[in-house]
């Protein structure tokens, strides 16, 4: 009798005469919720499944989620989302919208907006800049700040319940064998127990939150010109009530899924720039591989409702498995630090590289004109005075550069330092965070002739760097030794930046991969 109903009820929403229109009506499903989009509105009914993680079995069920949806995704989508339609089934069996006869199901209307405008379609497009992840991030610690804590259990326990779901998600599928599974399951539980502690901390700090819990691209859209969360999880708290990196990484696995390592590690970074949530930032590659395994559960599951997609749900499901399998390997902390004079690209080839030095999603970028910024209390953009860079704030800067490297190296995590380093003394200071640590340094000291320096800097416009041509003018009669001449700093390599962005990054990587061991064991 539910699946009649429900098919009823999907007739119902096909039929352009229910909404008082002519023209053909849109159909999207997922697997748990079908949307249907017609002139002006969406609407999405649950479907009538019953999994491990959600119970939408009856009618009631399903009203009180769609209710709980509404008042959830208004705070992070206002004007979205308008309100709860009952569809009733009348004495002449027909079908209404909020009539007085028996409710068969429910479904959300929502204002349609232009499907081009979900960020996975942007990324299908070609269509995700820097600027824009720059605001998504900005808003996620937005949303973050202002959710609610959650105390019921501790981190690890809390993530225990998540890697619990996914077993049985797995469990219902016959995708992956019983011994992929046993072998995927143990691999995540050994890597629980490795950061069972810090999961702890961060609870009883206050990090667990009453979250998005969905947080991946086709769940952002660009709605009135702004980047806007919806589609939140509100059928199960538990599966909401996380981590707020937990959160994030679902985002941040899902634009590295998708090829795009850069932006993932760019919105990493701008994130925990805004939310000083560094301790955190270790913990990024396990929850991203906890996301892929929900991912591919969830699309294993597809495959068991019988998809006429179901090679291609097979083929994604692994790709998820892989993925996680992937994420889930330790790497070697490294220090990358790149230096030069303003206008020679260190932030452009810094912000590139870093997706690729260290595990997924990539290095914590140290950059001193965002610490700078921080430190007076302003916003990257924000045009600072001269009196912010006289030397002994620009001590300050770089002895909190080398202290938050130290930190995160301590961690196992991987830096990219991005700061000019044109004094002796700022070299050795970043090396040191490094070498105290017996972790693997790479400086690179970028150089480009005074004239190309001069057209750069007078080009730029917006970020964080306030350098003008002044500036570079002082710091070109100071005259820096090439850090290579000099005996104290040769582990600075020059690198001529006035080439192509890609080769730059190339040689960089390539430098620093196949002399990682024998910098390595110097360190040691």
């Amino acid at each position: 009798m539910v699946v009649d109903d429900q098919q009823c009820v999907t007739a119902f929403l096909l039929d352009p005469a229910s909404h008082g229109t002519t023209g053909p009506v849109e159909a999207i499903e997922t697997h748990i919720s079908r949307i249907f989009l017609t002139g002006e509105r969406a609407y999405k009914m649950k479907r009538a499944v019953k999994l491990p993680y959600v119970d939408f079995s009856t009618p009631a069920l399903r009203l009180a989620a769609c209710e709980k949806e509404v008042e959830l995704n208004s705070k992070t989508a206002p004007g979205l989302y308008l309100r709860v339609r009952r569809i009733t089934r009348d004495a002449d069996d027909k079908l209404t919208f909020d009539g007085t006869g028996q409710m068969l199901d429910a479904a959300i209307e929502m204002v349609r907006f232009d499907q081009s405008k979900l960020l996975d379609h942007m990324a299908t497009a070609g269509e995700l800049t820097p600027a824009l992840m720059t605001a998504v991030a900005r808003m996620i610690v937005g949303y973050h700040r202002s959710a609610p804590e959650v105390h019921n259990g501790t981190g690890s326990f809390n993530l225990m319940g998540v890697l619990d779901i996914n077993e049985a998600g797995f469990g219902t599928s016959h995708v992956f064998t019983k011994r992929e599974i046993e072998t995927f399951a143990g691999a995540f539980r050994t890597a629980l127990a490795r950061h069972a502690g810090l999961l702890d901390s961060r609870e009883a700090a206050g990090k667990i939150r009453r979250c998005h819990g969905d947080l991946h691209l086709r769940n952002i859209c660009l709605f009135d010109g702004e980047p806007r969360l919806f589609d939140c999880i509100e059928f199960n708290d538990q599966i909401a009530s996380i981590d707020v990196l937990y959160d994030l990484a679902f985002l941040l696995m899902d634009l590295w899924h998708r090829g795009f390592p850069e932006l993932a590690n760019l919105v990493m970074n701008r994130y925990l720039d805004e939310a000083d949530d560094e301790d955190g930032f270790i913990l990024l590659p396990f929850f991203m591989a906890v996301r892929a395994a929900v991912r591919a559960h969830v699309t294993a599951t597809q495959v068991e409702q019988g998809s006429a997609d179901s090679d291609k749900l097979i083929a994604e499901a692994r790709s998820y498995f892989e993925l996680a399998l992937t994420f889930l390997q330790e790497a070697e902390p490294r220090l990358v630090a790149i230096g030069g004079l303003s206008g020679s690209g260190k932030t452009t080839i810094a912000e590139a590289l870093a997706a690729y030095v260290g595990a997924p999603p990539g290095a914590r970028i140290i950059e001193s004109d965002r610490i700078r910024k921080a430190m007076h209390g302003v916003a990257a953009e924000t045009r600072l005075p001269d009196k912010a860079y006289r030397p002994e704030v620009s001590e300050r800067v770089y002895n909190e550069m080398a202290w938050r490297a130290g930190l995160i190296l301590s961690e196992g995590g991987s830096v990219v330092a991005d700061a000019v380093f044109d004094r002796p003394a700022d070299r050795e200071r970043i090396e040191k965070a490094a070498r105290d640590r017996a972790i693997a340094f790479f400086g690179f000291w970028l150089e480009a002739d005074s004239l190309v320096l001069w057209r750069r800097i007078s080009q730029r416009r917006g970020g964080p760097s306030d350098a003008t041509v002044d500036i570079l003018s002082r710091q070109l009669e100071r005259n820096p030794a090439h850090v290579e001449r000099n005996p104290s700093h040769a582990s600075w390599r020059k690198t001529d930046s006035d080439r192509t962005l890609v080769d730059i990054v190339a040689e960089l990587k390539r430098f620093c991969d196949s002399n990682a061991s024998e910098v390595l064991r110097t360190a040691s």
